[in-house]
């Protein structure tokens, strides 16, 4: 089975890098592989009725299949070089911004153009946080939602299953260099083609090391954020998101001088379970049909931590908090923040009394015997920042899940075309450790795509 370019993982960087090669090169045979299902066969079980919690299915439906772990996001695409990746070190912060930019119109011309680009220049608010040390990153921010996401991600299925061989349920064991290209072995069956794009995402980023170990390729340490997800009424951020939606906010602690900041805002959204290599952390979605909106708004705080020698695991180091959680709660823990403020465990009266309804069915807990003291102590402090800009949110009644993780594959080493040591095989989207973010994924598909049609 010989194809002029394989492209292993249908998220948004796989996505994009078969769009632009069906526009600029159609004569070219290609194939995607992805080990999770199509579009429509993407569900999760949980219910909050008959499954209340994560049963560890394989692969996960959130994180896996056709739009990749953004499927199910928020659909936020932020057009930015401050956040969600340092795409534009290797190819240049104006070339970045350009192919995000027209990222954004693929994704209007293809179901989004009712929704709304919000964007924070020249706002009010980032005097007002600087106030109090708080830090207003700038961007623009197409919000799209779940619903309309889905939408999208449909119609660009529907046009380029006309013009490139799609097989799902098809996960990818093993890459090898031929003279003159690549052989991909997905269980029985194996594919050639002259060019390779390794577009495997969060969830295949342990499996992305196993191929930089057997191909050679250097990797460089990267990151691991730890966090909670904060779940209060969405009145309290009504002034910050109904001008911004999504707000990047940074604030440097004054006990420690560590960087906290606010990351994934979902105005009238829904906290949701997340399961990455068979742990189950917490994330949020939101929609733009008011009918599936809710009463709260929730968002991350995350704490980024960065090892040197001689530790090299930090993924290990995230999955490892992430084990206790589940070890302690069956899953996910939430606690009010009244009760982590006084030093006890939040239980099941004291949710059920409390003035924030949440909206996830997650275990009441203690988020201290989880997550370790200085990364507590950074979301606190950054709690009671926010709180001076957003009064209301250091309050008893507040909602703490925990944890979120965001897990980061090494740093591959590409060049400026985002292309390995091997001629001809290429590492695209957050699996290679250079883009975070959807945008930035989506980007780097259509960077690696027109250099292809240019050869």
């Amino acid at each position: 089975m010989i194809y002029d370019v394989l492209i292993i993982g249908a998220g948004p960087g796989g996505i994009f890098s078969a769009y632009e090669l069906t526009k600029l090169a159609p004569e070219l045979k290609i194939l995607v592989l992805e080990a999770g299902h199509p579009l429509p066969r993407r569900r999760c079980p949980i219910d909050g009725v008959k499954v209340k919690g994560c049963i560890g299915c394989s692969p996960c439906s959130i994180m896996n299949g056709f739009g990749g772990a953004g499927a199910f996001s928020d659909g936020k695409y932020n057009i930015t070089n401050e956040f969600g990746g340092t795409l534009h070190e290797l190819i240049g912060k104006e070339r970045a911004l350009d192919l995000m930019r027209y990222v954004d119109t693929i994704n209007v011309s293809h179901g989004g153009q009712d929704t709304k680009l919000y964007t924070t220049a020249n706002s009010h608010l980032k005097k007002e946080c600087l106030r109090y040390g708080l830090h207003l990153l700038d961007a623009s921010v197409r919000h799209l939602g779940t619903d309309i996401n889905y939408v999208v991600l449909e119609n660009l299925y529907n046009e380029l299953s006309q013009r490139v061989e799609f097989r799902f349920d098809t996960p990818v064991s093993r890459v090898e260099k031929l003279d003159g290209g690549y052989r991909v072995t997905a269980g029985t069956e194996q594919f050639e083609a002259k060019r390779c794009i390794i577009s495997a995402g969060r969830s295949g980023s342990k499996w992305m090391q196993s191929v930089c170990e057997d191909m050679k390729i250097d990797t460089h340490s990267n990151r691991v954020d730890i966090g909670v997800r904060v779940e209060l009424p969405w009145e309290v951020f009504s002034h910050l998101t109904d001008e911004l939606y999504e707000s990047k906010i940074v604030y440097r602690t004054e006990k420690y001088g560590d960087l906290v900041r606010t990351f994934c805002m979902n105005p009238r959204g829904a906290v949701v379970h997340e399961n990455t290599n068979g742990i189950v952390t917490v994330n949020g979605h939101s929609y733009e049909d008011p009918a599936l909106q809710t009463e709260n708004t929730n968002f991350a705080l995350l704490v980024a931590k960065h090892f040197s020698e001689p530790f090299k695991d930090s993924n290990g180091y995230g999955e490892s908090i992430a084990r206790l959680s589940n070890m302690l709660g069956g899953g996910v823990i939430v606690q009010r923040f009244g009760d982590l403020i006084q030093g006890r465990r939040s239980n099941a009266a004291r949710i059920r009394d409390c003035f924030t309804t949440p909206t996830l069915s997650a275990t009441p807990g203690d988020l201290s015997l989880v997550i370790p003291k200085r990364i507590l102590d950074g979301i606190i402090e950054m709690l009671y920042a926010l709180d001076k800009i957003a009064p209301g949110t250091a309050t008893m009644d507040t909602l703490l899940y925990g944890v979120e993780v965001k897990f980061y594959n090494m740093e591959v080493a590409l060049d400026e075309h985002l292309q390995t040591c091997h001629e001809g095989l290429f590492v695209i989207g957050d699996c290679s450790g250079i883009t975070h973010s959807l945008s930035h994924a989506s980007a780097s598909g259509i960077h690696v795509a027109r250099y292809i049609a240019e050869q």
